[in-house]
């Protein structure tokens, strides 16, 4: 690991912006970007955008790179967003569901923010870096049920807020004092096994820790979220050998006419020629 396990929690709102540049997955109302630290954009792969509130897409995963997830609220309301790394919570550790009971982090009207990593208290968080599964903060849990998946769930609020608009964030409806959160394991606890497929892949790292402030505020989500965004990354010969990218030197896998595993509905035929189907 890149640093010493810390025990997780606080209140969240991130004091500032970034005014870093990145890749934007926009759905509309709610963008989401993967940036580097050197403001430089993910090279990002669609699986299917069709329009509807879920995005899910592939990441090209650099081993060893900081990294940041980047949203912004393009409404003029509060949203809250919970976001997973690996399938945990990066506010609580705590497995996530996606769930509106959650701690999330909330965002003012056309706000944007930048989390640069795992939660550890009211002013600092450990930062993203991508790593081996093995090496992961999940992996540390025994947890692969969802690893290399940064996911997104965005929800509106259930009564408008009145209050003057600051750019504060919160954990969460759920959110009461530290009893009960899950606490990191000890620096140099053995994960639980993993299968040698779980350990080739990308997870994501507790890294360095870093000044972040952040402060508490109310909150109430409706039920059900209104985007979703999951985007999958993978180190880049994992692409070349899925054929999710085109790498020369016949690294990429064979595509079989009859069997596309990165498509999932039927396209429609070129606008040009649709009439000669009739």
């Amino acid at each position: 690991m890149k640093s010493k396990w810390r025990a997780g929690l606080m209140a969240m709102l991130l004091l500032g912006s970034s005014a870093a540049w990145a890749q934007r997955f926009n759905m509309g109302e709610v963008d989401v970007e993967v940036i580097s630290d050197r403001g430089r954009p993910l090279s990002r792969y669609p699986l299917r955008d069709s329009g509807t509130a879920v995005y899910k897409a592939y990441v090209e995963a650099v081993r060893g790179q900081n990294y940041s997830i980047q949203i912004r609220n393009r409404t003029n309301q509060r949203i809250g967003v919970v976001v997973a790394v690996d399938g945990r919570n990066i506010i609580s550790g705590d497995r996530s569901n996606l769930r509106p009971n959650e701690r999330m982090y909330v965002l003012a009207p056309y706000q944007q923010e930048s989390y640069e990593g795992w939660r550890t208290d009211k002013n600092r968080v450990n930062r993203f870096y991508f790593t081996d599964a093995g090496d992961s903060y999940s992996g540390a849990w025994g947890d692969y049920s969802a690893m290399g998946v940064i996911a997104v769930a965005a929800f509106r609020e259930v009564e408008q807020y009145r209050s003057p608009v600051q750019p504060w964030t919160q954990e969460g409806p759920g959110y009461s004092d530290q009893r009960g959160l899950r606490r990191p394991p000890p620096e140099g606890a053995p994960p639980a096994a993993a299968t040698p497929r779980a350990q080739s892949e990308p997870g994501t790292g507790y890294g360095e820790s870093e000044w972040s402030p952040s402060r508490k505020v109310e909150f109430d989500p409706e039920r059900r979220p209104f985007a979703q965004f999951f985007l999958k990354y993978a180190w880049r010969e994992t692409l070349c050998r899925q054929g999710v990218i085109e790498c020369g030197g016949g690294s990429r896998r064979p595509k079989n006419r009859f069997w596309n595993e990165d498509e999932d509905y039927v396209p429609p035929p070129p606008r040009d020629n649709r009439e000669e189907w009739r």
